[in-house]
């Protein structure tokens, strides 16, 4: 129960974020909006570390290079919300990014891609992708 009421709050809390980056690159532009959302991102992460302290340091050491580069993609992941923001609303970004989400997250499953437990994905998971993609649709008529 914890796992759904985090993911629910992360995703309200993706959508804030987003209008606000697009009500702040309406200002000052959006790799500035980016820049900003990353560095209050980070002091946040390393004030609630600091707090928290459930890692360790050390422990850095043991991730693969390939896995530290998300803290990048953030960055395009912020620019690319904020224009698709800009330019067809935050209702529609939302839904595609959900679909995207969920496309590479089926291909993750069922590939086992990145070293997670290969997933049989069956005539459901099909059908609600599909489900999801015509509510796009119907969204954007």
């Amino acid at each position: 129960m914890r796992g759904i009421i985090f993911a629910i709050a992360g995703g309200a809390l993706i959508t804030l974020q987003g209008v606000a980056n697009a009500r702040i690159s309406q200002d000052i532009g959006s790799w500035q909006a980016a820049s900003i959302t990353q560095l209050t991102g980070f002091i946040t992460a390393l004030l609630i570390f600091l707090i928290v302290r459930d890692g360790k340091w050390q422990n850095f050491k043991q991730v693969k290079p390939l896995y530290v580069t998300g803290g990048a993609l953030a960055a395009l992941i912020i620019f690319g919300n904020i224009t698709a923001m800009e330019q067809i609303g935050v209702t529609m970004t939302v839904s595609a990014v959900l679909i995207a989400q969920l496309g590479i997250t089926f291909l993750i499953d069922s590939t086992g891609a990145f070293g997670v437990v290969k997933q049989k994905m069956r005539l459901p998971q099909f059908i609600g992708i599909g489900m999801m993609i015509t509510g796009v649709i119907l969204l954007g008529i």
